[in-house]
C-alpha cells in the first residue's frame, strides 16, 4: 500500500463515522494491520479477519459498513466467497484488493456486484475514497429498508376494506367510482380513505401511490 496524506472525510461522514464499519480480510497480517490504523485514523470502527470463515462467525450488528476483501486468501478465493455471499444474502459492499488482478478478474467481480477492485499496491487516498462511497451506499440501503419496514408495519394497521380501497385510490379513483367498483355506499369509501391515509401516514394520493409502489402493491383494476 502506497502511502500519501489520505484526505479527511467530509464533514457529515466523519460526525456518524463512529457508527460505520469497515470489515477486512486479508491473510497478510501486516497488511490487515495497516489498513486498520487507517481505517481508525479516520475514525471508524474496524474489524480484521484472517478468513472469510472467521469473518461468518462474526456477530455483525445492522450498522453501515462495508467487506474489503483479498481476491486471493490461503485456500480460499475472494470471489468465490462474493457468489458464496450474494447467495446467503449478505447485502454489505465489497471492495476487493489484489496483487494479482487482470482485466478479466476485475470485470467479474464488478458484474457481481463488487464496488470496486483496487491493485496492490494501491494508493491509501484510493482506498480511504472507495470505502467511503461503500459505506455511503451501505447507509442509504439501510436507510431505505427501514422506511419500508415501517410502511409495511402501517399497512399491517389497515382492514381488509381499508386495503381494498386503497388499492383502488391509488390508480386515481374518484371515491363515487371506488364506491360503484366496491358496491358500497358513497361515504363510506371516504371514510375508509380517511382512514387509510391517517394510518398511511399520507399525506396526498400520489404519496399513497410512493408507498403502495414500495410494498409492491398492485393497484385495483376495475
Amino acid at each position: 500500500m502506497e502511502r500519501a496524506n489520505a484526505s479527511p472525510m467530509p464533514a457529515d461522514t466523519a460526525r456518524k463515522s463512529s457508527e460505520n464499519i469497515v470489515y477486512i480480510v486479508d491473510d497478510d497480517e501486516t497488511l490487515r494491520r495497516s489498513l486498520g490504523s487507517l481505517f481508525r485514523s479516520l475514525g471508524l470502527r474496524v474489524e480484521s479477519f484472517a478468513s472469510t470463515r472467521e469473518f461468518l462467525l462474526f456477530d455483525r450488528p445492522p450498522l453501515p459498513s462495508c467487506l474489503v476483501l483479498d481476491v486471493r486468501l490461503q485456500g480460499e478465493s475472494g470471489l468465490a466467497f462474493q457468489a458464496e455471499a450474494a447467495r446467503a444474502g449478505l447485502r454489505l459492499p465489497i471492495l476487493f484488493m489484489t496483487g494479482h488482478g487482470d482485466v478479466q478478474m476485475s470485470v467479474n467481480a464488478m458484474k457481481r456486484g463488487a464496488v470496486d477492485f483496487l491493485t496492490k499496491p494501491f494508493r491509501e487516498q484510493d482506498m480511504v475514497d472507495a470505502v467511503t462511497e461503500a459505506l455511503k451506499a451501505d447507509a442509504n440501503r439501510i436507510e431505505a429498508e427501514r422506511a419500508v419496514s415501517g410502511l409495511r408495519a402501517a399497512y399491517e394497521l389497515l382492514t381488509p376494506r381499508e386495503r381494498e380501497v386503497m388499492r383502488f385510490v391509488v390508480t386515481g379513483m374518484m371515491n363515487k367510482q371506488i364506491a360503484a367498483n366496491m358496491d358500497i355506499h358513497e361515504i363510506t369509501v371516504k371514510v375508509h380513505r380517511g382512514q387509510v391515509m391517517r394510518k398511511m401516514q399520507a399525506r396526498t394520493v400520489p404519496d399513497l401511490v410512493r408507498m403502495a409502489e414500495a410494498l409492491g402493491i398492485e393497484p385495483h383494476r376495475a
